[in-house]
């Protein structure tokens, strides 16, 4: 079999102001970076109201809505941060963003693909129950979590995020899930200054590994080795789910983590092998952030090119 591509242009219809880093400059970049690989495509679908509401309230949804402007642009929150907006046909790209994961897992869980990469925006893993944030608005990976769970019958479904700012939408929208388990490692201290490691989830379900500024590669893998890779296998995961930030990248203008390509393509590589080891192969990883555009490029290419590897 192959890795599926999926992704979608209302995707790019996602504007924000110019000086947001969250641009669709980013997801073009990303697209070209990856285009000679050998990947089979397939456009994001877009999701019903009753898919959100694994994760969302009805009035949140509603929020979303009622908050698109006919020009310009909408700050959702001020309070929590000033760079996540809404523009005129953002509603299409948040949707296709859900919708992308959820068709990545259909692709994975029926066999039609060994693993799947969405190249999707806006990312996912800020969004809470009821707040946006961290230019996110629907949880996407959380969501699909919960799907699998729902849907595909699974009872041990393991998320890893490797995004350098904490997934705290992520943790907050499976802290009660026992049949999820959602590992992270990110900068501390860094926004949105949550992920300690005595945040464990209502089940023993979240296992959080805070990395120092200036972490590089070397202690990375460590840390890799030493906690995460052991509760991998530990819990036997039947279904991986990867929130893929490019962000710890040592040229990114957002942390100060000093991650290479070459560590993504390792990390990868060892994501992989926890896959087969208990999945089958299953494995979906979904773009979260990456802010310096070369970076982004480069080390995206990398962790799809394992993925095209590892498949078949």
């Amino acid at each position: 079999m192959a890795t599926g591509l999926i992704t979608h242009p209302d995707c790019l219809t996602h504007v924000t102001p110019a000086h947001v880093h969250e641009q669709p400059a980013r997801l073009a970049r990303v697209l070209r970076a990856i285009e000679g690989l050998p990947v089979f495509h397939f456009p994001a679908l877009m999701v019903e109201e009753d898919y959100l509401l694994r994760c969302h309230s009805p009035a949140y949804l509603a929020r979303i809505k009622a908050a698109i402007p006919e020009t310009g642009f909408t700050m959702m929150d001020p309070d929590t941060d000033e760079e996540t907006f809404l523009s005129p046909t953002s509603l299409y790209a948040l949707s296709r963003a859900a919708g992308g994961v959820k068709r990545a897992i259909d692709l994975v869980m029926e066999g039609e693909v060994d693993n799947a990469f969405a190249a999707i925006r806006p990312p996912g893993h800020h969004a809470e129950q009821e707040l946006p944030m961290g230019f996110c608005f629907y949880g996407n990976v959380a969501l699909g979590a919960k799907y699998a769970i729902q849907h595909h019958g699974l009872t041990r479904v393991a998320i890893v995020d490797f995004d350098v700012h904490h997934g705290n939408g992520t943790q907050a929208l499976l802290w009660d899930e026992p049949r999820a388990l959602l590992i992270t490692s990110q900068q501390m201290p860094l926004w949105p200054d949550t992920g300690d490691v005595s945040e464990t989830g209502a089940h023993n379900n979240v296992l959080n590994v805070p990395l120092a500024p200036g972490t590089g590669g070397a202690a990375m893998r460590e840390a890799y080795e030493s906690t995460i890779f052991p509760r991998l296998d530990a819990y036997r995961p039947e279904l991986l789910l990867v929130s893929a930030g490019f962000d710890c990248h040592a040229a990114d203008p957002l942390s100060d983590l000093a991650w290479v390509e070459e560590d993504y393509e390792w990390l990868t590589h060892r994501l992989c092998d926890i896959a087969e080891r208990y999945c089958g192969g299953r494995l979906v990883s979904t773009l979260e952030g990456g802010y310096d555009l070369d970076a982004l490029a480069a080390s995206t290419a990398a962790h799809v090119r394992v993925l095209t590897e590892r498949s078949g």
